[in-house]
């Protein structure tokens, strides 16, 4: 990767602020910027309320704050405002970007206090009511830049919040392809017996998201039964994501197994902490999400992997995914087309998925990879720096 920084003395101190460093797309991104920032010679800081992906984040050679920055209480919001301050002055911060909400409110006022730059990352869904959401969710368009995900996440930015189209960019997430791309057996193998994936598995479907509604695990088991009611090629579907505390919903999920019958072919695996070894170990990847999501990284990482994927036709989906040659696109919330699908995936065979997990993997390869990413956002970051410094 080329260096943003190469023409910046000394090299920036970028502090990034996000809720907390557990699991998900905005986590992810924020250290493989944070790492990048290093190897740009660089200082990284992040500030959140920690989680599992800290020792990672500190491996990379960046820094780590504790602060309650999940907080929407507004006395735990105005105290982050007067700490980040003193962090931007004490550490000689130049820049600092938010990627959640919560966070991003004390992060303008302290960036604005102390004269930095303040950057915004969308990652979210862009809501446009009730009125009051829509003034909370308006922070994150308040940066000297805006970044979106996806092309659909910027012109949702535009519809609802209608900025100064100077300060938005489009910085598709990216994904580390090679470390999807190259998986050892062992890990296969110790996945596959975490999981209880024996011989008799037949095709394997993943779903990996969290366990939250929108994300349509309902929707997949549905789809589980229709397909398993037409007979024909075994096959088994697995759930894979944190219920994140979520037992009410994870109990409906349970419930709807049992009812349909699908003890022996459906079942919640739980967190996975080797995403690379569970895209190898699936035959297809499913991510029916019942709203349009923003990006979409699970489609993205199983192309990496080179597996097929079958999608909501809707979001960021819509452009990582192109139907009939990686994947298939279906409704949104269509437990029927979504079965349908697999069924067709089904009989494609393993050569026929092969071949279109091999497309998936030169269109992540060549549209959505973490240096692409970090190197477009590092230019945004240096950019903004360069013209605080001359100014």
């Amino acid at each position: 990767m080329s260096n943003p920084f190469e023409t910046l003395s000394p090299k920036p101190v970028i502090l990034q602020v996000v809720p907390a460093l557990e699991t998900g797309g905005a986590e992810r991104t924020t250290l493989d910027v944070a790492r990048a920032v290093m190897m740009a010679g660089g200082r990284a800081i992040v500030a959140s309320r920690g989680g599992r992906m800290v020792p990672e984040l500190i491996v990379s050679g960046a820094e780590h704050i504790d602060m309650a920055m999940h907080s929407k209480n507004p006395v735990v919001m105005a105290l982050n405002v007067e700490r980040l301050a003193r962090i931007v002055a004490r550490e000689g911060v130049d820049l600092v970007h938010a990627r959640s909400r919560a966070p991003a409110w004390s992060a303008l006022a302290a960036s604005r206090r102390a004269g930095v730059p303040f950057v915004t990352t969308y990652h979210s869904r862009v809501h446009t009511k009730p009125r009051l959401k829509v003034f909370y969710n308006s922070v994150m368009v308040r940066g000297d830049a805006v970044i979106a995900n996806s092309s659909y996440t910027a012109d949702s930015i535009r519809a609802v919040h209608a900025p100064d189209e100077a300060r938005i960019f489009t910085v598709p997430r990216g994904v580390d392809i090679e470390s999807f791309a190259a998986v050892t057996p062992s890990r296969m193998e110790a996945l596959r017996g975490r999981w209880g994936i024996g011989e008799d598995a037949g095709t394997v479907f993943l779903h990996p998201a969290r366990l939250t509604r929108w994300k349509g695990q309902a929707v997949s088991i549905e789809a589980a039964r229709l397909l398993a009611g037409r007979g024909g090629a075994d096959f088994t579907l697995l759930l894979a994501g944190d219920a994140q505390g979520r037992d009410g919903y994870t109990a409906e999920l349970e419930k709807a197994i049992a009812d349909a019958g699908l003890g022996a072919r459906v079942r919640l695996a739980g967190h996975g902490d080797d995403m690379a070894a569970a895209y190898a170990l699936a035959d297809v990847v499913l991510s029916p999400s019942i709203e349009p999501e923003p990006f979409g990284r699970t489609a993205v990482e199983a192309q990496a992997a080179s597996r097929p994927v079958i999608v909501s036709d809707a979001g960021g989906q819509r452009e990582t995914v192109i139907e009939g040659e990686t994947g298939f696109r279906v409704k949104p919330n269509d437990a029927a087309a979504l079965a349908d699908a697999m069924a067709r995936m089904l009989a494609m065979g393993p050569e026929g998925r092969a071949a279109m997990g091999a497309r998936g993997y030169a269109n992540a390869a060549t549209h959505y990879s973490v240096d692409t990413m970090c190197r477009t956002t590092l230019e945004i970051y240096a950019g903004l720096i360069g013209r605080m410094r001359s100014a």
